[in-house]
C-alpha cells in the first residue's frame, strides 16, 4: 500500500478541464473527477461524456467519485469507459453490494463514501465487495472548505476495518486535505489523499503534489 496523491479538479479551470489536468500528470497519481448532480449535493459540475473524453486525454487513472442520486444506475458506466476506480455514496445507493460488483466487473475499483454525518458502521458488512472507503472531511458538494478534524477518529477506525478485511482496501480523505492537515491524515491511516484547492491555487501544482506527498510519507515513517 503506497501513499497516492489525487488532486481534486474541482478548483480548476474547468473550461480547459483537459489541459488542467495535464498540469499535474508528472506528479499526480490519480486525478479526482468530482461528479456533481445538483441533486445529491447542491452543486452541479459534469458528467459520463466529459469524463469519457478526459479518460482518453491523460496519461493519470480517473479516480471518479459520484456525488449523484441513483449511483446504483449510472456508476458502473463510469467503470466501462475507463475509470480506473468509481465511488458512489453509500446514502444514495439502494444495493450498495450490487454497485460495487457491477464496478468491479468492468475492471475498476469500487469504493464507497460517507458524508461527516454517516456512521462508517454503514460500510461494515460490504468490506468484502470494496477496494477503497472515502472518508469525506468536509460536507460534499463544494471545494475550498476547512478541513473537519473530528473526522479523523471515522479515518482510524476505516482503516482497522481496512485491516481487517484482509485485502488491499484503500482509505481515501476528500476534503481540506492540504500541508497543514495531510500529516494527520496519513497518522491517522488515510493513504490516498484528495487535494483540490492546495494543488490548483499552488504557484506550481506538481511542486505542491510533490510536497504534500512527502509531508505524508515522512508522517508514516517513510
Amino acid at each position: 500500500m503506497g501513499l497516492l496523491i489525487s488532486p481534486s479538479v474541482l478548483n480548476a479551470d474547468l473550461s480547459h478541464l483537459a489541459d488542467e489536468v495535464r498540469r499535474v500528470e508528472a506528479a499526480a497519481d490519480w486525478i479526482h473527477l468530482d461528479v456533481m448532480d445538483n441533486h445529491f449535493v447542491p452543486n452541479l459540475t459534469f458528467g459520463l461524456p466529459v469524463i469519457e473524453s478526459l479518460i482518453k486525454s491523460t496519461s493519470l487513472p480517473a479516480d471518479c467519485h459520484l456525488m449523484i442520486h441513483d449511483p446504483d444506475r449510472w456508476a458502473p458506466a463510469y467503470a466501462e469507459v475507463g475509470a480506473g476506480s468509481v465511488t458512489f455514496h453509500i446514502e444514495a445507493a439502494n444495493n450498495a453490494r450490487q454497485i460495487c460488483r457491477d464496478i468491479r466487473s468492468h475492471g475498476a475499483r469500487a469504493g464507497a463514501a460517507l458524508k461527516p454525518g454517516t456512521e462508517i458502521t454503514e460500510i461494515a458488512e460490504l468490506l468484502p465487495e470494496l477496494d477503497m472507503i472515502l472518508i469525506m472531511t468536509v460536507e460534499p458538494g463544494f471545494g475550498g472548505q476547512s478541513f473537519m478534524t473530528d473526522m479523523l477518529p471515522k479515518v482510524r477506525r476505516a482503516r482497522e476495518y481496512a485491516q481487517q478485511s484482509g485485502t488491499d482496501i484503500w482509505v481515501q480523505v476528500d476534503g481540506g486535505v492540504d500541508v497543514n492537515t495531510i500529516e494527520m491524515c496519513a497518522e491517522a491511516g488515510a493513504n490516498i489523499f484528495v487535494a483540490g484547492s492546495a494543488v490548483y491555487r499552488a504557484q506550481d501544482p506538481s511542486n505542491m503534489i510533490n510536497h504534500l506527498r512527502d509531508i505524508a510519507m515522512s508522517a508514516c515513517g517513510h
